[in-house]
C-alpha cells in the first residue's frame, strides 16, 4: 500500500514549481504567486483559506476531527531582485527577478502536504499551511503576525525548512538553540553642499567621510564562525553625487548590514556603528540621517520542536547533525516562535541538503532540486501525524 506521500503525483508538482520559478516576484510583489497557490489549493481544498495575510500571504487550514494542537508549516513566496542566469528551460522570464533561494521549492512542498491533508484530515487539532510573503527583506513574518486574523491562527508548534547547498540530498542539519543570526540593514545618508568641480573648497563634500566610513564600519565586526560574541558588518552599497564631471558632490549614501548571533547583542553593535558614523559626519561638517530596514530577529529552535523533528527524521531514515549551525545568514521565521497573546509557540527550522556541488543560495545560477520536495513533504507529514495523528 502506498504511503500518503508516495500517492502524490510529484510530476505535476515539479511542473508547478518550475512555473513559479519562471515567474518570480520579489518581496511585497507576490500577488500572482499567491494567486497560483490559491488556484493549486483548489485541487486539495482546505477547510479555510485566508488570503492577503500580512500582504500577499496565504494560510490554508485543515481541521482535525477532534480538538487538539495546532501545527503551522511555513514556506516563503518571494523571489529575489537578482537576474536568473541558470542554464535550464524554466529559467526566470522576469527581468532582474529570480527564485535563487529555493522558495519556489518550499512553496511546492506545502502544496504536497496540502494534498496529503486533503486525502486524510488530522485526527485532532488542525494544520495550517502558511505561505508567507516578504521573507527576503525581513518584513513578511512580522506583517503576518501583525494582521488581526493571525490571532486565530497562533500555533502550538511551528516548523519550517530551508534547502541548503553544500550538504548532500537526503541529509539534514538540525540543532536546538540559535540557528540563524540577527541582522539589520543600516542606511546612512550624508549631506553637505555642492560646488563647482573647479572650486571644491567652496562646498562641503562627503567624499572623505565616505572613504573613512567604508573600511571603518567593516572593522566593527569579525567574521569567525558564529559564537556568542559573533558580529559582522558588511558594506553592501555606496553612492556619491551625480554621474557628472562639473559638480563636486553634496550627498552620499552607504548601506551596511549588521549581524550578531542574537538579538540582545545587536543594540551594542548599532550603538558603536552610529557613534562612528556620527563622529565622521561631525568632523566633516555633514548633515546625517540614519535609518534601518530588513530587520531580522535571530531564529531560536525550541528543544520540544527539535525533538519532534528528530523523531520524524529518525522514522524516515534521514541522517542529521548540527553541521555548521548556526548560520551567519538571517531568516524571519524566528518571529513565529515569539510569544503572542499569552501563548508561546514552540518553533524549529531544519535545513535539508540541496546537494554538495549545487551553487550557493542567491547565486545567479541557483535552481532548487526537485528531488528534495518529496523528502521535505515526507518529513513535514511525519511531524504532523506524530503531533495531530
Amino acid at each position: 500500500m502506498k504511503s500518503e506521500i508516495e500517492a502524490i503525483d510529484f510530476g505535476q508538482l515539479v511542473a508547478f514549481r518550475r512555473h513559479l520559478h519562471q515567474y518570480p516576484e520579489a518581496s511585497g510583489e507576490e500577488a500572482q504567486t499567491a494567486f497560483a497557490v490559491i488556484a493549486r489549493l483548489a485541487e486539495c481544498p482546505p477547510d479555510r483559506i485566508i488570503s492577503s495575510l500580512g500582504g500577499h500571504g496565504v494560510a490554508a487550514v485543515y481541521d482535525g476531527a477532534a480538538p487538539g494542537p495546532t501545527v503551522l508549516l511555513r514556506a516563503e513566496l518571494d523571489g529575489l531582485r537578482i537576474a536568473d542566469l541558470a542554464n535550464v528551460p524554466h529559467r526566470s522570464r522576469v527581468e532582474m527577478r529570480g527564485h535563487l533561494c529555493g522558495h519556489d521549492g518550499h512553496t511546492t512542498t506545502l502544496i504536497a502536504c496540502g494534498e496529503a491533508l486533503h486525502r486524510n484530515r488530522p485526527a485532532k487539532g488542525r494544520v495550517i499551511l502558511m505561505f508567507q510573503p516578504a521573507e527576503e527583506d525581513g518584513s513578511g513574518a512580522a506583517a503576518v503576525i501583525a494582521d488581526p486574523r493571525y490571532a486565530d491562527l497562533v500555533p502550538d508548534f511551528a516548523f519550517s525548512f530551508h534547502n541548503l547547498p553544500g550538504i548532500a540530498i537526503g541529509v539534514a542539519a538540525l540543532k536546538s538553540g540559535v540557528v540563524n543570526c540577527a541582522s539589520r540593514g543600516m542606511r546612512i545618508s550624508l549631506t553637505g553642499r555642492t560646488a563647482h568641480a573647479s572650486m571644491p573648497e567652496t562646498g562641503v563634500s562627503p567624499m572623505r567621510a565616505l572613504a573613512e566610513l567604508m573600511p571603518a564600519l567593516s572593522t566593527l565586526g569579525h567574521s569567525h564562525p558564529p559564537a556568542a560574541g559573533f558580529r559582522l558588518v558588511t558594506v553592501t552599497h555606496c553612492r556619491m553625487g551625480e554621474p557628472v564631471f562639473g559638480i563636486a558632490p553634496a550627498a552620499a549614501e552607504v548601506f551596511a548590514t549588521l549581524r550578531t548571533l542574537t538579538d540582545d547583542r545587536m543594540a551594542a553593535l548599532v550603538d558603536e556603528a552610529e557613534t562612528l558614523v556620527r563622529d565622521a559626519a561631525n568632523r566633516h561638517g555633514l548633515a546625517l540621517a540614519i535609518s534601518y530596514q530588513d530587520v531580522f530577529v535571530h531564529v531560536d529552535n525550541a528543544p520540544d520542536a527539535v525533538a519532534r523533528l528528530e523523531s520524524a527524521l529518525d522514522a524516515i531514515a534521514i541522517a542529521y547533525a548540527p553541521f555548521d549551525l548556526p548560520m551567519r545568514a538571517s531568516e524571519d521565521f524566528g518571529r513565529f516562535g515569539h510569544a503572542f497573546a499569552g501563548k508561546r509557540p514552540r518553533s524549529a527550522m531544519v535545513f535539508l541538503g540541496a546537494g554538495v556541488d549545487r551553487p550557493q543560495l542567491h547565486n545567479p545560477d541557483y535552481d532548487y532540486p526537485d528531488e528534495l520536495t518529496p523528502i521535505a513533504a515526507k518529513l513535514f507529514m511525519r511531524v504532523v501525524r506524530d503531533v495531530c495523528g
